[in-house]
């Protein structure tokens, strides 16, 4: 299954690779999904979300209205040793940082404890009536 190229080319977004990461060790709602990665919206991340479930990369479970992921690890036995290393690898974590930043869309986010400049008052002319 790994060896085709549509699949390994859904493992080279770091993005993809990252929801993997996240839902390795066990099932996460989507919405906590989309809170570690608050930098994408959440049209992306369900794309990113269905083009892995598409593939058979990661398993869908839905209880009343809520949607619960997992990776398969039975198909992605063949690289998991690999997965994990990469995801051990503290290089590998800098390098996910620099391309998740350089393909953000949107407004830079605000350091935490910055508050949102104030416009400047505007003066009125009183005009008589």
């Amino acid at each position: 299954m790994l060896s085709d190229s549509p699949v390994l080319a859904l493992l080279a977004s770091p993005r993809r690779l990252e929801i993997l990461r996240l839902t390795w060790d066990g099932e996460r709602q989507a919405g906590d999904i989309r809170r570690a990665m608050p930098d994408v919206t959440w049209g992306a991340v369900s794309l990113q979300i269905g083009s892995l479930v598409a593939a058979g990369l990661l398993d869908a479970r839905v209880s009343g209205r809520e949607r619960f992921y997992r990776a398969n690890r039975e198909n992605l036995e063949p690289i998991a040793a690999l997965l994990e290393q990469t995801w051990n690898n503290a290089l590998w974590r800098l390098k996910l940082a620099a391309e998740l930043e350089a393909t953000r869309r949107g407004p830079r986010p605000r350091p935490p404890g910055r508050k949102k400049p104030r416009p400047a008052p505007t003066i009125r002319k009183r005009t008589r009536r």
